[in-house]
């Protein structure tokens, strides 16, 4: 502390050390209330931690397994009621003796190993799946792979009691089936739940009967959402879960913390054929939206367009100087009667909007499609490139209905010509450490012969004799005896046209092929998207 003299001070200085000793002691007073406030605070924070049960005590971690295991008794209990195990039998083959040429019955007496696999054959052949009921007036959603081609269905309720099932509508594309049984009383039914509102990580439960063991429950969390399992499957968005699923489990629900039911258990992931850690459940808010169209309709309407779709990837979007990488590409335009062919869409425009809303991408359109009411007329904002710019255009388009599922297949003959056309590589691609993968094709330019043997008639560019596995093109999708009619923008019929605009890339340029194929019984186009390296 600054200390002056007696008797050496001045007016001026005196004033000057009163001003000092009260600014001193003002600072000391303000130190004061801080300290104090800052001691309040910590002491409120410890307090409230104390208090508040969000930060969990020592007592509250000891008591969590006993809560969660509380929880999930009470589910059980809750639940269990609604669920029901379904015994399917399908009809077996007929098998009918032959007469032998002479007119005699032929029934093999003399063959004793022949009629016992004949009697094998007879029996008809039995399943097990589950179900939960969702009307009290005995309405049941299960799986429709549970009920499909089944000529008898018994549900047994969890009382024991055995009921007729009957079959009240089915839909394929998302493996749904509601039947119905008639107790002469209500029944126990479940809640279905918002399964949009869940999140990963969240504890579910699953019910059913693997194996035939009815009324089994299993516990784990939801690892994602929106799993596609098969790429042909447009319908099937699944949650993953690590709660165990085995055979006999499907139709079951997968069950939240509040006793809702949030999906039906459908799928496993498996190298054994029973439970290897990975299940898939349908989502409730799609099994309700089937659920209520069967319930009225007896089917499922979904809207139409007749095409095949594509996504916009960030390597199109670069090489159609596109803002962003969203928007579906119509590949190809498979009914030439279809709402978008009279609307006058073609294959490679590329749709922006479906009924002024942003399309994301092709599953986005689907999904957009799939739910507009049969019949009603949309706005399309589409891109269709002229003169090598895209142009913006608009189209009006009456949503048509989606037909059932079918099945094509095409097979691929083997090519034994022995002819091998140039192996295209590019020169950065095949240099002699392998650092980098080559494109991997070998291709030949498309001859009126190949075209004829390959019902490639009218279809330009070069054909592909053979993929490299280990190659990019492999990698992207690129297949055996299809066509490459473009490559970024341009069309290529030789083979100087295409190693030309391979050799110009830069490893990390987008790479964009337009390639045609025969399959089924018609041509059809694809569009595959890689980064070159």
């Amino acid at each position: 502390m600054l200390q002056i003299p007696k008797g050496q001070t001045t007016d001026a200085e005196r004033a000057i050390l009163r001003r000092l000793r009260v600014w001193i002691a003002a600072l000391a007073a303000a130190c004061v209330v801080v300290g104090v406030s800052i001691g309040a605070m910590l002491s409120r924070t410890r307090v409230n931690a104390l208090d508040d049960p969000t930060p969990a005590s020592a007592a509250q971690i000891a008591r969590a397994p006993e809560a969660l295991s509380a929880s999930f008794a009470e589910i059980a209990r809750r639940v269990e009621p609604s669920v029901v195990n379904i015994d399917t039998v399908s009809a077996a083959p007929q098998v009918a003796d032959k007469d032998d040429e002479d007119g005699k019955d032929n029934d093999d007496s003399d063959n004793p190993l022949l009629d016992m696999l004949r009697r094998r054959a007879r029996r008809p052949s039995r399943g097990v799946g589950s179900g939960f009921i969702v009307d009290p007036k005995g309405v049941i959603l299960t799986n429709y792979h549970v009920v499909e081609n089944m000529t008898s269905i018994m549900v047994k309720l969890q009382s024991g009691e055995q009921l007729r099932g009957t079959v009240v509508g089915t839909d394929e594309e998302t493996d749904v089936a509601v039947i119905k049984v008639n107790a002469g009383r209500d029944l126990p039914a479940v809640t279905l739940g918002d399964s949009d509102s869940v999140l990963v990580g969240d504890w579910v439960l699953a019910v059913g009967s693997p194996f035939g063991l009815e009324q089994t429950v299993t516990a784990g969390i939801i690892s994602t959402k929106e799993r596609q399992t098969d790429p042909g499957a447009s319908f099937r968005r699944f949650i993953q879960t690590d709660a165990a699923i085995n055979r006999g489990n499907s139709g079951g629900p997968l069950v939240n913390m509040r006793g809702e039911v949030i999906g039906i258990n459908s799928q496993i992931a498996t190298s054994t054929g029973d439970y290897n850690g990975i299940g898939f459940a349908l989502p409730s808010n799609i099994a309700s939206s089937v659920f209520k169209q069967l319930m009225t309709a007896g089917k499922v309407r979904r809207g139409y367009l007749g095409v095949f779709l594509d996504t916009v990837r960030p390597e199109f979007a670069r090489v159609y100087e596109m803002p962003k990488a969203s928007g579906a590409i119509i590949k190809d335009v498979a009914d030439a009667q279809g709402p978008a062919a009279k609307a006058g869409i073609q294959t490679n425009d590329i749709i922006v909007e479906f009924n002024g809303q942003e399309v994301g991408n092709a599953q986005d359109l689907i999904n957009k499609v799939a739910s507009t009411p049969v019949g009603q007329t949309v706005q399309v904002t589409y891109l269709r490139e002229i003169n090598n710019k895209l142009e913006r255009r608009a189209a009006s388009i009456t949503v048509g209905e989606r037909p059932a599922p079918r099945t094509s297949a095409g097979v691929e003959e083997e090519d034994n010509s022995g002819k091998k056309g140039p192996i295209i590589l590019s020169p950065r691609n095949s240099s002699a450490n392998g650092s980098r993968p080559a494109l991997g094709l070998t291709l030949s330019e498309l001859t009126p012969q190949i075209a004829n043997e390959r019902n490639l008639k009218g279809v330009r560019g070069l054909f592909v004799k053979d993929v490299d596995q280990a190659g990019l093109a492999f990698d992207a999708g690129i297949e055996k005896y299809t066509v490459i009619e473009r490559v970024n923008r341009q069309s290529v019929s030789t083979i100087e046209d295409f190693e030309r605009i391979i050799n110009a890339l830069k490893p990390g340029d987008p790479v964009v092929m337009h390639v045609a194929a025969y399959k089924g019984d018609h041509v059809t186009q694809t569009i595959v998207q890689f980064t070159y390296q």
